[in-house]
């Protein structure tokens, strides 16, 4: 999971593009990275850590230029080197420098035919620069630079690549381009802002950017749709697919995103109120008789959640953590016992909000279940007489291979285990999920009855279709016991 961002404006870009990613940084905390270009210029600034620590004042000085794209790194595919950082840059055809949100899962296929077929290298693990690749040669078969040859290149991608991937990229005589998987997985969003000068375009992962920088939200890039914005401000589109079938992740809207975006026209905010109405209601008919006494949230993502829960039970909502800002994300930490160890780090209960109740605590999801094992063992030190666990989303039994860091199943706390055999290890008195066919109606609303979505780290159906040996190639990729060996040997 990355957060990416590209901006053509009347003026240089680089200050707005770093401004951008502070509001994106909850997609990546590993590090952080800006290109822009000026005539026939292209400069990249990257560097591992926060957006505030991976750029110096004396290299932000250097990126001049109206167009360019920034990007901040959550690493998914085993990758985690300063030289892993994005964007990546190929001087040839051009100039192009790319940034890339998703998983691709033919990148081995990809990247025997990039060195054998189309004869470029790629030096590191990212399958981000697999795809830089695959893009450049697809542009320079064109032997022309204008949007309607990226328009080709972009479909020449979509026949060669499968995967989750949302794209921002700068192409030095040409501009802006940006492109969609054909199902949608990843998200992406365009923005315009008007001046005096002319209009300004921004494309962001998620709409808060724009928010930020004052642009105004114009749609979701569709899946499989390509776009291309000349440094003169003007705008190109085209569907770069044959069947294009929109397919957004739902983990998106459970967890990831920020509640304040809109995705593919559905207020994440919203989603999640609706997730806590349709949890609470299961709660009445499993439980009518329930002893409920408070509905405490696992800060931050479940507060939406939890609010309607309490609402639909008719029993108090209490703020009952208190959360340290300074620490990032536990389950997208580098290992369990660090994860573990996050967690008091990270939450500290507020005894008088426990003590001597029934709590229901609720939960976004629970992935690998280290942090609900811990938070529950704290409602219980605080003095909780019981201690329940609602999870807004269904149970995570399968790994999220398009671009959310869920590799292997056997991390997976769910997987293999019955509700019984998870409530049992999480240390819960009661333990209830939602169901799928509630969550998709609940993120899908009454704007979109019926919306399908990739869920497939709940059901196991995956739409782009998986080659035998996958899972296995990812869990050696990885698994907390891959990137520990990695570590140790770096």
């Amino acid at each position: 999971m990355c957060g990416i961002l590209g901006i053509v404006g009347n003026s240089d870009v680089a200050a707005q593009l770093y401004d951008g990613l502070t509001v994106l940084q909850h997609r990546g905390q590993d590090a952080a990275g800006i290109a822009t270009a000026q005539g026939t210029t292209l400069r990249v600034v990257k560097g591992n850590g926060l957006v505030r620590d991976a750029f110096k004042p004396s290299e932000m000085a250097l990126l001049h230029g109206r167009v360019g794209i920034g990007h901040c790194r959550y690493p998914t595919a085993g990758s985690e080197g300063s030289d892993e950082a994005q964007p990546f840059y190929v001087n040839s055809p051009y100039g192009i420098a790319l940034a890339h949100n998703g998983n691709l899962i033919n990148t081995d296929t990809l990247r025997r035919e990039v060195f054998e077929q189309d004869r470029r290298n790629v030096n590191t693990e990212s399958d981000s620069e697999v795809l830089l690749n695959v893009f450049a040669h697809e542009l320079d078969t064109q032997r022309a630079l204008t949007p309607e040859s990226a328009f080709r290149a972009v479909e020449a991608v979509n026949r060669r690549a499968k995967g989750g991937y949302a794209v921002v990229a700068v192409v030095l005589g040409l501009g802006l381009v940006a492109f969609r998987d054909p199902h949608g997985i990843r998200p992406l969003v365009l923005g315009r802002r008007d001046g005096e000068h002319g209009s300004e375009f921004a494309i962001s992962s998620e709409s808060v950017a724009l928010d930020l920088l004052g642009f105004t939200r114009v749609r979701d890039i569709a899946p499989g749709e390509g776009v291309v914005i000349t440094p003169r401000g003007e705008l190109h589109t085209r569907i770069c697919a044959a069947d294009p079938q929109l397919r957004p992740c739902i983990f998106e809207f459970v967890y990831f995103a920020r509640p304040d975006s809109m995705m593919d026209e559905i207020s994440v905010h919203k989603a999640r109120m609706r997730m806590g109405v349709t949890l609470g209601e299961k709660i009445l008919r499993e439980r009518p008789d329930h002893d409920i006494d408070v509905v405490i949230p696992i800060p931050d993502s479940s507060r939406d959640a939890a609010l309607e829960i309490a609402s639909t039970l008719g029993v108090k909502y209490r703020e009952g953590f208190v959360k340290n800002r300074y620490v990032g994300r536990t389950f997208i930490m580098p290992g369990q016992g660090e994860r573990a160890k996050s967690v008091r780090r990270k939450l500290n209960p507020i005894p008088l909000e426990f003590r001597n109740r029934a709590v229901l605590l609720v939960d976004d999801s629970i992935v690998r279940g280290t942090t609900s094992q811990q938070i529950v063992q704290m409602a219980r030190e605080a003095g909780a007489r019981k201690v329940y666990l609602a999870s807004a989303a269904p149970p995570v039994r399968h790994p999220n291979v398009y671009g959310i860091d869920m590799p292997s199943a056997e991390e997976l706390v769910a997987h293999g285990r019955t509700q019984e055999e998870i409530r049992e290890f999480l240390g819960c008195d009661w333990l209830i999920y939602q169901d799928l066919a509630d969550l998709e109606a609940a993120v899908a609303g009454p704007k979109f009855p019926g919306r399908k979505f990739d869920s497939s780290c709940f059901n196991g159906e995956y739409v782009t279709g998986i080659e035998p040996g996958y899972f296995e190639r990812i869990k050696q990729l990885r698994s907390d016991d891959a990137k520990k060996k990695r570590r140790a040997a770096g």
